[in-house]
């Protein structure tokens, strides 16, 4: 079972629930206002399927890894102390979500973050887990 899955089943056992409304009126002005900018379905599903990918502790800490800097496959390996197929596999995942980009130097291949906003996503995700001590 998923670590979500466990949350939701936990809450779900407590009786924890989101705090509703005591008046079921609906603020057309509010609706109005946001309908237009709501995420659209597309482009909420193709967030979840990166953040689906980034639902892996492997894959983060690659992602912790390169924030610092670029590196080759077996110092990935090394850093992380996973093996190089193991690291091979995450890479293309990450590669194929756009996550990571790679060049080749020869016989070795460097990876590093695609760009900035990947980089501002893993530090602003683990600032807000320090803001939480």
């Amino acid at each position: 079972m998923s670590k979500r899955k466990r949350q939701e089943s936990i809450a779900l056992s407590q009786n924890l629930e989101a705090p509703k409304c005591d008046d079921h009126l609906v603020h057309l002005e509010s609706v109005r206002s946001t309908q237009s900018q709501i995420l659209p379905t597309e482009k909420a599903q193709q967030m979840a399927e990166v953040f689906g990918l980034l639902a892996d502790a492997n894959r983060l800490r690659l992602i912790s890894v390169l924030a610092l800097k670029e590196l080759c496959v077996c110092d990935l390996a090394a850093v992380t102390k996973m093996s190089e197929s193991a690291i091979c596999h995450q890479l293309r995942l990450l590669k194929a979500m756009r996550l990571v980009n790679y060049r080749r130097e020869g016989r070795n291949v460097y990876y590093s973050l695609a760009d900035g906003h990947i980089v501002t996503l893993y530090s602003s995700l683990a600032k807000h887990l320090e803001e939480e001590k």
